[in-house]
């Protein structure tokens, strides 16, 4: 039997789908000219990405709270694992074809990926995730104290190591999500589901507004929306600079 759905989780997924439509928008109309902007230093949009993915990470792990509270089986989380990997492949071979040089190979996706495994086995350190969660975010600032001791530790910045997120030069790629600190994320919002139907059991069935449909919809298509939003964008884009340039 399928597992009821949490409409308010679904919509706090939903805004996060919006919000990185509008940025991912604003990044392609970077890319095309439209607009002139650093995403990669300007902390008016380095801010914003940290809180769109810390988002989508929080929301995943309450949603796995969820599942392991309604007795998810194996076979069901390995069939949802087995879609979010496959998409995580389509946006390497993707990103590969349109940035070869900075392609995607650990992303938010196959963050997610990997972090969905470590949370469904950790689940039961039970108020420990609050100290794993913090300890998750610190590590990623004690790495970088660390680099600058001399404690022959830069190998972590290799392509086979830098997926730990343990490094002192940002790879180049597109887009990169690492365990290190992204996982604090994930394990603060397993932590907060399981504490939430521990104390506040009513807010697993509470109702939402009608207007909160649409988000609440986009929460539950967030996979299939992150995969196609950015082809369909960019094809737009490419179509209006077509259409100018024959004009």
């Amino acid at each position: 039997m399928n597992q009821p759905r949490l409409l308010c989780i679904d919509a706090l997924r939903g805004i996060a789908v919006v919000w990185m439509t509008v940025y991912h928008f604003c990044f392609d109309l970077n890319q095309f000219a439209y607009l002139k902007a650093n995403f990669y230093t300007d902390s008016f949009w380095t801010l914003q990405r940290v809180c769109i993915v810390s988002l989508f990470l929080f929301c995943a792990g309450v949603g796995q709270a969820i599942a392991l509270k309604n007795a998810q089986t194996a076979s069901r989380f390995w069939r949802r694992w087995l879609q979010i990997a496959g998409a995580a492949l389509l946006v390497t071979v993707g990103s590969y074809l349109m940035y070869p040089q900075s392609f995607i190979y650990f992303g938010v996706l196959h963050g997610i990926a990997l972090m969905l495994i470590i949370t469904r086995y950790t689940a039961s350190w039970g108020r420990w995730l609050w100290f794993a969660a913090a300890l998750a975010i610190g590590l990623k600032f004690i790495a970088a104290w660390l680099h600058t001791q001399g404690l022959g530790i830069d190998f972590l910045n290799q392509p086979a190591f830098n997926w730990l997120g343990l490094i002192s030069r940002l790879p180049v790629t597109e887009d990169y999500v690492p365990i290190f600190p992204w996982l604090g994320a994930m394990w603060a919002g397993m932590a907060s589901g399981f504490w939430l139907m521990q104390r506040q059991p009513k807010w697993a069935v509470m109702t939402l507004p009608a207007f909160t449909r649409p988000l609440v919809w986009l929460g539950r298509k967030s996979l299939s929306w992150y995969l196609l939003h950015q082809p369909v964008m960019i094809g737009l884009l490419m179509v209006v600079g077509y259409i100018k340039a024959m004009g």
